[in-house]
């Protein structure tokens, strides 16, 4: 497949390129970066034509952009779940009201957000959620719990799926709705300590924490919540590319410094990734427009966790025995140090889990592609 870029596409990409040589800081706070990337309007530049206070681009511009920050060492985005899932959920669902309200100060970097999905007990399976929503007035009232839910702990609003409809079951009777964060006595935020010693996720705890705002109609959670999943694989995906492509070249480096790629079954494990990892790039650039692909990203999602594990395992294996020691200084402030193979391969033991399970990630394509009988889902 010949996938290129116009003449626009490649000016774009020198502005982008010059802007982000000229602002990226390495020490720089994670909301201020926000605010840097708002301000000159690199903030939702998918959204179309809204007046939201972002620039408009082309899909191309949108891959272009991402691309571009991945390769220039930006900071990890803290605004990513409120730009790239929140935002053109609430384009298609909301209302103009709070597309008023919400869109501006994302696009603006001042106002960040977290999903509540996950549950204890429910694992992937979505439709199992028990969090509940009461309707007090022109408010509803939310009590129960969410996990694995990441930037939690900075996060200025939540979208949560809850059941407002009292004995309804699965994928009936739940609703998505907007959360503040700040509600000391009402949300609780306890991090989760990860194999890597750090804290990416969190637990969330709802007490008759108030929610103002339903997206979509009440009741019609499901759909609205489907549809952001489709958004979580778009031009992100292939940023990511850009990242797992100098993870390799580190493996490769490494590699060839301890004299593992004398190994044949090195060199060929090696050549597999770089391999796999172009396939997966075409496949993003192919269904990038999501052209009539209802598992296109299910399948993205099995390719790039079970690839990107793969890496994780290379990479300590072409250090052998060397690759399970600590650091050569260790110190009672840091007693659990990682260096960066030690932590890819501990880190992505989590890829084929998050995001969807592989397991449910194989269910929706037997579904919706091969057409095979639904899966049964247990009683209770």
């Amino acid at each position: 497949m010949d996938f290129g870029f116009s003449e626009e596409d490649e000016a774009f990409r020198g502005e982008a390129r010059e802007w982000l040589a000229g602002h990226v800081d390495p020490v720089v706070g994670r909301r201020d970066w926000e605010r840097t990337l708002g301000k000159d309007g690199w903030i939702g530049i998918g959204w179309g034509e809204g007046g939201f206070g972002n620039r408009t681009g082309s899909l191309t511009e949108q891959v272009v952009w991402a691309e571009e920050y991945a390769r220039s060492g930006a900071p990890v985005r803290a605004g990513h779940i409120g730009e790239n899932l929140f935002a053109p959920t609430l384009i298609r669902y909301g209302t103009e009201e709070q597309k008023r309200r919400f869109l501006p100060p994302v696009a603006a970097g001042e106002e960040l957000w977290c999903q509540g999905y996950s549950e204890p007990g429910a694992g992937s399976d979505l439709a199992a959620a028990r969090t509940k929503a009461v309707r007090e007035g022109g408010h509803h009232r939310v009590t129960g719990q969410k996990i694995w839910t990441s930037l939690a702990r900075e996060a200025d609003w939540c979208f949560v799926l809850a059941r407002t409809e009292e004995g309804s079951r699965r994928h009936h009777g739940l609703s998505f709705l907007l959360v503040p964060m700040d509600q000391p006595g009402r949300i609780e935020v306890r991090p989760i300590r990860q194999l890597t010693g750090t804290s990416d996720f969190n637990e969330v705890f709802f007490d008759g924490a108030r929610a103002e705002h339903v997206v979509g109609a009440e009741g019609d959670g499901w759909r609205v919540a489907m549809s952001l999943l489709g958004f979580e694989r778009g031009v992100s995906t292939l940023a990511q590319q850009i990242g797992f492509a100098e993870e390799l070249r580190g493996v490769v480096e490494t590699a060839v410094r301890c004299g593992a790629v004398c190994d044949p079954l090195i060199r060929d494990r090696l050549v597999r990734q770089w391999a796999e990892l172009r396939t997966m790039r075409w496949h993003a650039l192919r269904t990038l427009g999501g052209a009539n692909e209802p598992a296109a990203p299910s399948v993205a999602k099995l390719l790039w966790a079970n690839w990107h594990q793969r890496l994780g395992e290379l990479a300590v294996q072409v250090r052998g025995a060397q690759a399970a020691a600590g650091p050569s200084e260790w110190s009672a402030e840091e007693p659990y140090r990682l260096d960066a193979d030690q932590h890819l391969f501990l880190f992505s033991r989590a890829d084929t889990i998050y995001g969807g399970s592989d397991q449910i990630q194989r269910t929706i394509i037997a579904e919706r592609v091969l057409g095979l009988p639904r899966e049964p889902k247990g009683v209770g």
